[in-house]
């Protein structure tokens, strides 16, 4: 796929004027969006990235439109995991509603920024070394696994990293928020904010996201242009979509087992791939379009089995409140 130089400063030109128009006119205004305008943000995000997979379909072919579409969805169910750590991230820390979407604005860009290095290494690494295949396969086969045996998410599982530990020990906090600012001074000297450290903590998680997300889009494609836009779109309206779907995190319980599924299927079929160039006969090449089935799949069963089952769990709840509350028969004082 020939991307020519004029098309990535377009592409980019265009990606920081949305972003721009994010910060500085949508969220200049600390506050928490209403679920329409959180909807109408979601809608427009998600539609661009179908017509821009369009795009891409009518330039370059439907092989490389399916990559786009391939690794957009598997960026963006990996984003919505991260939204549950997000979530937990705001909750430790007591974060008031009205900031939380300022402090997810500063998260996103962080993690713009330390995927696109990273994309930057690894197609520098792929171009080099064609035994990193391998070791990407088997780092997702791995993450795979982990998340597997992890089962359901739960707010126990977050663990605080070292980076926020440092932060913890090491850095002066005041007790209470100052707005969005991130330090405040108080009896003379300056000290950090709460929001500072939720700003360190949400940048770390990012950071360590990157690590599973940026193997997994090299699973699908090779191509820089669309691993970029392909992490961008599934950024965009991160933000608005925790607050719209905030509450039914906890739904999608099965999260982690089906990202599982996804993660292992590409890190196997990474592995296949490398061994194919590598001169293996029976080592087979996946096509574009069975990874898109097979994750759209995926995705698609572990939603309706996570509805299924907090339904399910919730009936049973109901039916034992209703076992222990219904009225015991009233005895006859005249029998016996």
């Amino acid at each position: 796929m020939h991307v020519a130089d004029y098309v990535w400063y377009i592409t980019v030109g265009v990606l920081l004027a949305l972003l721009a128009f994010d910060v500085f006119i949508i969220g200049r205004r600390p506050h928490e969006p209403t679920t329409r305008e959180s909807a109408t943000a979601i809608a427009f995000y998600v539609g661009l990235a179908v017509i821009f997979g369009l795009g891409v379909w009518a330039f370059s072919g439907g092989r490389y439109a399916g990559e786009f579409y391939a690794g957009w969805l598997t960026e963006y169910s990996l984003s919505v995991d991260n939204l549950f750590i997000f979530l937990i991230i705001m909750t430790r820390f007591k974060v008031p509603r009205k900031y939380q979407q300022t402090a997810l604005l500063v998260g996103i860009i962080l993690a713009l920024f330390f995927r696109g290095i990273f994309i930057a290494v690894g197609a520098a690494a792929i171009n080099q070394f064609s035994w990193v295949f391998y070791l990407f396969g088997a780092f997702l086969v791995y993450t795979a696994v982990h998340l597997a045996r992890q089962g359901e998410n739960d707010d126990d599982d977050y663990k605080e990293n070292s980076v926020i530990r440092f932060a913890r020990r090491r850095l002066n906090a005041s007790e209470e928020y100052n707005g969005v600012k991130l330090t405040v001074v108080q009896n003379g000297k300056r000290l950090v904010t709460p929001m500072a450290i939720v700003i360190v903590a949400l940048g770390t998680t990012d950071l360590l996201f990157a690590l599973d997300s940026i193997p997994a889009i090299f699973g699908l494609t090779q191509e820089p242009y669309l691993v970029f836009t392909a992490n961008a779109f599934a950024l965009m309206g991160l933000r608005q979509l925790f607050f719209l779907i905030g509450g039914l995190l906890d739904k999608l319980v099965y999260l982690s087992i089906g990202l599982a599924v996804v993660l292992g299927f590409i890190g196997l079929k990474l592995v296949m791939e490398a061994l194919h160039h590598d001169g293996v006969s029976w080592a087979p090449e996946i096509p574009i379009l069975v990874s898109l089935a097979i994750i759209v799949g995926t995705l698609a069963v572990t939603t309706v089995a996570s509805l299924w089952k907090v339904r399910r769990d919730r009936d049973r709840e109901l039916d034992e409140v209703a076992a222990v509350e219904e009225p015991r028969p009233a005895v006859d004082a005249t029998e016996g």
